[in-house]
């Protein structure tokens, strides 16, 4: 049986020290910061990230580097047959189009195999661990990629942002639009589907914004993802950038309370993620699994 190595970047909230726990390999992502670069869970925690971005500190992001991605690859096939690459939605980055481009040519070609499921965070993340699963079960690279690509649209993302002022910095609204929508509490509501980040709702502070959230996470269950629920094969995520504990433990009883018979997976939202959105926001979603 091929030996296949699981490898995704840290955008699915799994970070490189938790690569034996789950038996896959994280390729982090680079952070700017005033000018220096950073790789997420390397260099700079969560903690520290958020303690700069709330500081004032310029911040950034980037795809990693093609050198960074084929020197992990080159380690990898060194003891493994194959490898699947599973980074953040082609939507959302060009992480995924380098590496198919370099995936394409020697030394890579028919043993490096790039996934575009077009998924981020926790919907990411659980196509990994799905990927992790199949590679045990004798499924080869491409025969994981193609069933993971088959099933990409089978998730959905809701994310909530509790402050404007990194939407304004990053380009994403107007100064004018930015200082109207603090005045008066507004909270953006985004939503991830099939890749992009598109606008979904604009709601009167968190709780408005979590509430309109969980309506539209129950219409896409009990519409076009019923079917899993009634394979048991869905699953309920929740994700956060930086937020008081008891508030976030508040969030998920809500969820799980919402979708009792739904098992609910928690990861962190990235840094990467965190500079557009900064820190209090919220996203919550559904996904299939193995």
């Amino acid at each position: 049986m091929l030996r296949t190595a699981i490898m995704a970047d840290s955008n699915c909230g799994i970070m490189p020290a938790e690569e034996a726990d789950y038996g896959i390999h994280i390729l982090p992502m680079p952070i700017i910061i005033d000018g220096k670069t950073y790789f997420e869970g390397i260099d700079i925690t969560m903690e520290g990230f958020y303690q700069k971005q709330t500081s004032g500190s310029v911040i950034t992001t980037s795809q990693p580097s093609p050198g960074d991605v084929t020197d992990m690859w080159d380690r990898l096939l060194k003891t493994y047959d194959e490898i699947v690459f599973i980074p953040m939605s082609s939507g959302l980055s060009n992480t995924c189009q380098t590496a198919l481009l370099l995936a394409d040519d020697e030394p890579y070609k028919d043993r490096v195999f790039v996934v575009d499921n077009h998924r981020i965070s926790v919907t990411q993340a659980l196509a990994v661990l799905d990927a992790k699963t199949l590679a045990d079960e004798g499924k080869t690279a491409r025969e994981i990629k193609d069933i993971l690509e088959k099933e990409a649209m089978d998730a959905t993302i809701y994310i909530a942002v509790d402050t404007l002022e990194y939407l304004k910095k990053g380009g994403r609204i107007t100064s004018a639009a930015a200082a109207l929508g603090t005045i008066l509490k507004i909270k953006p509501v985004l939503t991830i589907q099939g890749g992009k980040l598109d606008s979904f709702a604009k709601a009167r502070g968190m709780r408005s914004a979590f509430r309109v959230m969980l309506d539209a996470l129950a219409s896409d269950i009990s519409s076009r993802l019923s079917h899993l629920r009634e394979q048991r094969q869905l699953k309920i995520g929740l994700a956060n950038t930086m937020m008081e504990e008891e508030k976030l433990e508040q969030f998920k009883n809500e969820l799980q309370s919402a979708f009792p018979d739904l098992e609910l997976v928690y990861f962190p939202l990235t840094m990467s993620i965190g500079t557009h959105v900064g820190p209090g926001g919220l996203g919550i979603g559904a996904v299939r699994y193995k």
